[in-house]
């Protein structure tokens, strides 16, 4: 069972919910919502007061496609030096792993921050350093700030950055799920702020909140959700009041703004999502490694990729199957040896089962 600091409002709200006999289906899309779920025993809980809760595309590393780790991998594999944060060093590209192609001897490199991979190319004058740039809003802000305030003339960005209110759109708009309410992440509305949310009231008439990250929080969001569903009155609250503003940080977005221009990319069991991508900017070309280096890059064939046999990763990220559903969960796919990013990522819904169920749950 799980534990909160304040039990007696927790047991006030659970009551409360327990009263309304809910039969609903919400999304979230934050690893730290999942993490968060599952390590305090709430999806349990939950699931007894009639609330099913999926996650989403809230994973930056899972949702980001073989054909840009394969594009890292290729850089590498031609010389340059490929800095990257760890949590995506065992995704596949089309055969292999950023960890495969280091054990064969490319220069590829673990780094914290961007400002780790800079220091990198100064340190290293005569080698062309890539910085494989993966992430939401949250992290786009630290790389256009870093490009703002100059760079070593060796030092290139991959861009994997991506804008995500466009991802919640496209997965509404195909419609392979009913959902009665979205959770929607903290850490992304620290920046982006409310307005996002918004238009996807006006499109689809769907309640949301904005929750934080202890149990508690996920307690309250859930509650305004069930609440504006039953009354039938949907809208756009914050619960993250403490962290989250209604314009969001807008400095990190004029940063992003200055840096990147929106275009439609492919995400990671998804169709091409328009203007979800973050390119960088004509100002900026020089630094963008897909224009600096695309007779290499020019060479990455995703015609003929398939996704690992039996994976249902893609599934999982529209929040249409969860991992217990997945025949590789637990078995062959495991964090030791993942199959899927799914697995990969701290942020990924099977890596997150596996780790607070050990796999026993498998479902066959």
């Amino acid at each position: 069972m799980f534990k909160f600091k304040d039990s007696q409002l927790a047991s006030r709200i659970i009551e409360e919910l327990r009263q309304m006999h809910l039969n609903i289906r919400l999304m979230h899309a934050c690893g730290t919502h999942q993490d968060t779920l599952i390590k305090s025993g709430l999806n349990s809980v939950f699931e007894k007061l009639g609330v099913e809760i999926r996650q989403g595309p809230g994973c930056p590393i899972c949702v980001t496609p073989a054909n840009e780790i394969e594009e890292a991998i290729m850089l590498a594999e031609h010389g340059c030096t490929l800095t990257i944060f760890g949590d995506a060093m065992r995704v596949t590209g089309f055969s292999k792993s950023l960890y495969d192609a280091k054990a064969e001897g490319f220069d590829i490199r673990i780094v914290y921050s961007i400002t780790d991979a800079v220091k990198i190319a100064e340190d290293n004058p005569d080698k062309n350093i890539v910085f494989l740039a993966i992430g939401f809003e949250t992290t786009a802000p630290a790389t256009a700030s870093t490009l703002i305030n100059g760079v070593p003339e060796n030092f290139y960005i991959l861009s994997s950055h991506r804008y995500f209110p466009p991802a919640l759109d496209a997965l509404l708009s195909l419609g392979e799920i009913k959902l009665d309410g979205l959770i929607q992440p903290g850490h992304v509305s620290v920046i982006t702020g409310l307005t996002p949310y918004y238009e996807l009231l006006r499109k689809y008439n769907i309640p949301q909140v904005v929750a934080g990250f202890e149990p508690l929080d996920m307690l309250l969001a859930v509650y305004s959700l069930s609440n504006q569903i039953v009354k039938a009155e949907p809208r756009v609250e914050n619960e993250y009041t403490r962290a989250v503003t209604e314009e969001g940080n807008i400095l990190a977005k004029e940063f992003m703004n200055k840096v990147f221009e929106p275009f439609d990319v492919v995400w990671r069991g998804f169709p091409l999502v328009k203007s979800s991508g973050m390119r960088l900017k004509k100002e900026f070309k020089d630094k963008d490694a897909r224009i600096v280096f695309s007779d290499i890059l020019k060479n990455v064939d995703v015609q003929h990729y398939e996704e690992p046999k039996g994976c249902r990763c893609n599934e999982i990220l529209r929040g249409l199957v969860d991992s217990f559903d997945c025949p590789l969960f637990g078995k062959k796919c495991t964090p030791d040896h993942p199959v899927g990013p799914c697995m990969v990522s701290i942020e990924g819904n099977c890596n997150i089962n596996y780790r607070y169920t050990g796999g026993r749950a498998v479902k066959l």
